[in-house]
């Protein structure tokens, strides 16, 4: 079944989303394959394991193909191992905000120091309550997909 993933991306300005966190997970994920056109990425997020598929973005970059599939935390761990390096590390906090959900990663490792919120929406246009701590959007923006992060990560950017 296809499903069409819609989210916007901001950056984060201040450590206020932490108190209004509903949960806290720790993830780690890696790509087994980062081609332009589609991505096959492996996470385990705390005691579960994901194998997800991404196709392109649109032009607006809001809007992807997206099929995830919840796999055994063992085959999850043994396909971590084959992915590219560097394996992407990171805290994700959940907010709700109105009807929404926020999803805010504090990365880690060599992506210290970034802290990215994302929406994800039922249309491109659908509004939504923007929480004081949400920054600049930067939806589209291809350095910071998690797949771009693992080619030239934060504490590299000039």
């Amino acid at each position: 079944m296809q499903m069409i993933e819609i989210e916007r991306k901001f950056l984060v300005i201040s450590d206020a989303y932490k108190k209004e966190a509903i949960t806290t997970t720790k993830i780690a994920q890696g790509y087994l394959s980062k081609h332009p056109e589609r991505n096959v990425r492996i996470r385990i997020r705390g005691e579960k394991a994901y194998i997800t598929v991404k196709g392109a973005s649109n032009t607006t970059g809001t809007s992807r193909f997206e099929w995830e599939k919840e796999i055994d935390i063992e085959e999850g761990k043994s396909l971590l191992s084959l992915c590219e390096r560097p394996i992407i590390d990171k805290y994700r906090y959940e907010i709700k905000s109105g009807n929404h959900l926020f999803e805010v990663d504090e990365f880690l490792d060599e992506n210290q120091g970034l802290v990215i919120a994302e929406v994800e929406l039922t249309h491109e246009d659908e509004t939504f309550i923007k929480p004081d701590w949400l920054g600049e959007e930067v939806t589209g923006d291809t350095r910071y997909y998690n797949s771009q992060l693992t080619n030239v990560p934060f504490s590299k950017w000039v």
